[in-house]
């Protein structure tokens, strides 16, 4: 009677864990293959105004600088809305959103401005992340305690955050939150950028 009670008791917990195994499969973030080409994207954005232009010539780059150098860059895109996108990669739900942020880009980069901010990564795993995910838009290095570049955009803490700023330079939104389609990401752009 006690081996069964012991078998019983091992098949239970086999099941649990299996059960849990495959829960936890189904959640986690799905980084999903994405059929961009960068050159093609880039391709698709010549002809963008020169403020925009200067961002497509700095593709896929991490950006070093700090604040000053970020603030620098916002101010020659006064004129145009900015959507700001604040990843790690280490971040599941970055890594998720990031080919929504490549197409976008790439769809709306003509009128409106695209820049990165990578926190809390050493440069060979951000140059990684970027090769396999190619930006048409360049990235600031955050680099140092409290988030001082993000910190700037009112956009310490979590990860990932998209910041919306306007024409004049001024921040609407901040949203920590990822995008999980193109369609959402293009709205927000939409409704808070009216671009």
């Amino acid at each position: 009677m006690r081996r069964a009670v012991w078998f019983l008791a091992a098949v239970a917990i086999a099941v649990v864990v299996a059960i849990g195994l495959l829960q936890a499969s189904g959640d986690a973030p799905q980084t999903p293959k994405a059929s961009f080409d960068a050159n093609t994207a880039l391709a698709q954005l010549e002809g963008a105004p020169a403020p925009l232009a200067a961002l497509h010539v700095r593709a896929n780059e991490l950006v070093d600088g700090g604040v000053g150098a970020f603030e620098a860059q916002l101010k020659k895109l006064r004129g145009y809305p900015v959507v700001i996108s604040k990843w790690g990669s280490w971040c599941g739900p970055c890594r998720a959103e990031f080919p929504v942020f490549q197409r976008v880009a790439a769809r709306k980069g003509k009128s409106v401005a695209f820049l990165g901010i990578n926190g809390q990564d050493p440069t060979d795993e951000a140059e990684a992340f970027l090769a396999e995910f190619p930006l048409s838009f360049p990235s600031y290095v955050d680099k140092g305690g409290g988030e001082p570049v993000a910190t700037a955009v009112d956009a310490a803490g979590p990860f990932p955050i998209t910041i919306f700023v306007d024409r004049k330079g001024e921040i609407e939104i901040v949203l920590a939150k990822p995008y999980g389609t193109v369609a959402e990401l293009e709205a927000d752009i939409k409704l808070y950028l009216r671009a």
